[in-house]
């Protein structure tokens, strides 16, 4: 019998998320080493517990969903988004144009095999979420990296992205707000991104799964709501907003002229057929969970668990800043942070330094070249346990640094 060999696909596919470090950190925990996994935003980890309004329709109506449903989502829940966009600026969409998945990270698999051919290429940021970068792979298509600005909050460098273009670039990809680094993109910035694409004629994605987890009053607009002429797909979800990351409930809007979209959705279409349906017990609650924002709201006001856990955070990393270990930009969304390690430290490796860490302080986390970072000098901060709990963390990992050299 032959050795299986490996698919040429998955030769580069990586998710440092739930890599060889993560699986250490499991096998500490079998032996009973406690151990804090700052390394993915699943609030259920921490205590969070999913609103009542959603608990109530999944009880009332589980009934419901014993059978297949409408491949493209119940029609009730897409009625619930379509509303949704609608109120958030989209224009010229109906409810043919929605498309629930098992979560966000089924439907960039989908859409990337629905726009790219061997050899295409995307535009996508870095650092940026690596579920893109791997549906790209996926693909047989290739993902180039344009580079985001730290010194600009973050902010996607446009002459960068203008450099990285090419006769195969077929669509651009935003994460707003962003994964990792909990900034937001001033409407302003968006619309020069939509420029880009309207220049080049690109398909533009919008990752928006975080556009519910603002803190404070900094300005958002959904990309297709800027730019309705153009072809846009938005992705968004349940699993941050309403606490229910298990329940696997994404979707995707496609928007803007039918008649450079009408292949596009054929292909999703396709696609949605061919894995039948979406989880259907989901569904059912998503009429609920649109029409309960409150229960978002309070999390990331003053006094809900996301805003004082950010303010905690803030406060341990200013300390860390002060002392030299450290630089970071405030997070204004989502519940991350992408902190910058002090070149001399001499990090050469950052999968090394979150694997000592570990070991020495128990505490999980992800390197920023697990983001398709090319240096190995950030990491990504889970903002999610409790405030003082999170507060030592940080501080653990300054002492940490403290007295470590690669």
């Amino acid at each position: 019998m032959k050795v299986i060999e490996s698919s040429d696909k998955l030769k580069i596919v990586h998710s440092d998320i739930r890599g060889p470090v993560f699986e250490r950190a499991q096998e500490m925990t079998r032996q009973g080493i406690e151990v804090m996994k700052l390394n993915t935003g699943n609030p259920a980890t921490f205590g969070f517990g999913m609103p009542d309004s959603v608990k109530k329709a999944l009880l009332e109506n589980a009934d419901k969903a014993v059978g297949y449903c409408d491949h493209k989502g119940m029609p009730a829940a897409r009625q619930a988004l379509l509303e949704y966009h609608l109120s958030r600026g989209l224009q010229d969409i109906n409810i043919d144009d929605i498309f629930i998945g098992n979560g966000v990270s089924e439907l960039a698999p989908m859409l990337c095999d629905s726009i790219l051919s061997a050899g295409d290429e995307m535009l996508m940021p870095t650092p940026g979420y690596s579920l893109w970068s791997n549906s790209c792979y996926l693909a047989g298509a290739k993902p180039v990296f344009y580079r985001c600005d730290e010194e600009s909050d973050w902010y996607p460098d446009l002459a960068d992205m203008e450099k990285k273009l090419s006769p195969k670039t077929k669509a651009v990809l935003i994460i707003n707000p962003n994964n990792p680094t909990g900034q937001v993109y001033a409407p302003e910035l968006v619309e020069k991104v939509a420029q880009f694409c309207r220049d080049h004629e690109l398909l533009l994605i919008s990752d928006e799964i975080y556009d519910r987890l603002i803190v404070g009053d900094v300005p958002f607009r959904s990309t297709a709501a800027l730019a309705p002429d153009i072809p846009v797909v938005t992705l968004n979800g349940l699993s941050k907003s309403h606490i229910i990351c298990g329940f696997r409930c994404g979707w995707a809007v496609i928007s803007g002229p039918r008649e450079y979209t009408k292949d596009l959705h054929t292909n999703f279409n396709k696609l949605c057929s061919m894995r039948l349906c979406a989880n259907a017990l989901t569904q059912l609650v998503v009429p609920a969970a649109m029409n309960d924002p409150d229960s978002t709201i309070a999390m990331m006001s003053p006094g809900g668990r996301i805003y004082e856990q950010r303010k905690a955070a803030i406060e341990a990393l200013d300390q860390l800043q002060d002392e030299g270990i450290l630089s970071y930009r405030r997070p204004n969304a989502a519940f991350y942070v992408f902190p910058k390690i002090d070149p001399k430290f001499n990090i050469k490796d950052d999968r090394k330094f979150a694997r000592d860490l570990l070991e020495a302080k128990h505490i999980l986390l992800v390197g920023g070249t697990g983001f398709n970072w090319p240096d190995p000098d950030h990491f990504r901060l889970v903002l999610l346990p409790e405030a003082q709990k999170l507060h030592d963390a940080i501080l653990d990992i300054g002492d940490f640094l403290k007295t470590y050299r690669q």
